[in-house]
């Protein structure tokens, strides 16, 4: 029982990664487009900062919600008819000037139909995370648990990782002279993200596991008999345990700040690096890479470093990570040329990542099984509100003052803020202790 256990486990492991990795590829390519919006659409930076901006609080109310809902659906169902919906809506995007002229002509009507399909695309987002969560509060031990969720949230660093490359790759394809950034192939950011996608809904349907009771396993194996030191399923108040948690509400505001620092990267790193420093569309896309593959490694590194040195609490190492981060971004602006600059951006990929996983870690520490789906959708509403206004105010200011150097120096003191919000919950307790 135990060997089929842990094989069921790491089937669990791999399949909700591949599933995530996907979600990630129909999430971020947006980021990519952007460039060719503006000059094929006639889209503005703010008015790109505004999708950004709703997408993001859609995309957090959208997985605050449907944590509810994923303690309560078969994880399967959810993540696959997810997954699908995103599909479809990226087809749409590609489609979206044509969709748009079918209402009305005019950049006010094109801009509608875009910002509308990004919204829609992020409430579908929503259901994601939470089926995930729910199947790695089942089936990983507690004493494990901040080691392998790590290893799960890897999945967000290659899905835009390899998305980026990916994207990056395309958008080079258009670019004719300096000032024609990715004419025609924003179009191909969406399509073929959107076929793979398809392809992903169909075959997790098939790999995706159940719970263990679900598996037959019915009483989790000697080794598992940890999970008891958890709150028993039920008898948890979801006031008390998340609503009311002192604790949770230091992890969201960390969240937010953690959220807040990466949409600098994830929303306009494309735009930012072409015009703040000398990359092109391919070499932009190469650093977002390595930002992200960096991010992989600091994940794995955080993970494990929580479990073997600071008892499960996964708050302590966060306070570190998150100053480095703030290091690692203002190396990046000041130092010269692409070299260094990609250097210090993968320096701050390493650092934001663990922390941005470990939330979560520390969230399900806290909380019975039957309540990881609502306090990690709870920490999802600080988590997108920061990156929403973070993708906001960035495109504003660019906007306004012609310069990245404002929106840049302020997401490093949004850093410098998110490490000294860690403090207070220093000695906070975990179940894994």
């Amino acid at each position: 029982m135990e060997k089929n256990y842990n094989r069921m486990q790491w089937r669990m492991l791999f399949a909700t990664m591949a599933g995530y990795t996907l979600f990630y590829f129909l999430r971020k390519n947006f980021s990519f487009a952007m460039p060719g919006l503006e000059q094929d659409c006639g889209l503005s930076k703010s008015m790109l900062g505004n999708f950004l901006f709703a997408g993001g609080l859609a995309y957090g109310l959208s997985k605050f919600l449907n944590g509810f809902v994923g303690d309560r659906v078969s994880p399967r169902k959810m993540l696959c008819s997810g997954l699908l919906a995103c599909s479809l809506v990226g087809v749409a995007l590609g489609f979206a000037p044509r969709i748009a002229a079918l209402f009305a002509d005019g950049p006010l009507a094109l801009a509608w139909t875009f910002g509308l399909l990004f919204v829609l695309n992020q409430v579908f987002q929503g259901t994601g995370f939470p089926p995930c969560a729910k199947l790695i509060a089942y089936w990983v031990r507690p004493n494990e648990l901040a080691t392998k969720m790590s290893l799960w949230n890897t999945s967000q660093s290659i899905g835009g990782a390899l998305g980026s490359r990916i994207c990056g790759l395309l958008m080079g394809l258009g670019v004719i002279g300096a000032a024609n950034q990715g004419i025609g192939m924003w179009r191909w950011c969406f399509w073929c993200m959107a076929g793979l996608g398809l392809a992903g809904a169909v075959s997790l349907w098939f790999a995706l596991p159940g719970t263990p009771e679900e598996e037959g396993f019915g009483q989790p194996p000697p080794k598992a008999a940890a999970q008891a030191s958890h709150p028993a399923d039920g008898q948890a108040s979801v006031a008390k345990t998340v609503f009311l948690n002192p604790v949770i509400w230091m992890l969201g505001l960390g969240n937010f700040m953690i959220n807040a620092t990466r949409a600098l990267v994830s929303d306009w790193g494309p735009t930012l690096l072409q015009e703040a420093k000398p990359f092109t569309p391919a070499g932009a896309g190469r650093a977002i890479m390595l930002f992200e593959f960096a991010g992989v490694a600091g994940t794995l590194f955080a993970g494990w470093a929580t479990d073997a040195f600071f008892g499960g609490r996964a708050q302590r190492i966060c306070v570190f990570l998150m100053a480095l981060t703030a290091v690692s971004l203002a190396a990046f602006w000041f130092l010269p040329g692409t070299g260094l600059a990609t250097f210090a951006l993968g320096a701050a990929g390493f650092c934001l990542y663990g922390p941005q996983a470990l939330t979560g870690v520390a969230a399900v520490s806290v909380c019975s099984k039957s309540l990881v789906g609502t306090a990690i959708g709870f920490l999802s509403l600080f988590s997108y509100i920061g990156a929403s206004v973070a993708g906001k105010a960035c495109g504003v200011m660019a906007q306004n003052t012609g310069d990245w150097r404002l929106p840049v120096l302020t997401i490093v003191c949004a850093a410098s803020l998110g490490s000294l919000l860690f403090v207070p919950i220093w000695n906070a307790r975990t179940y894994a202790c």
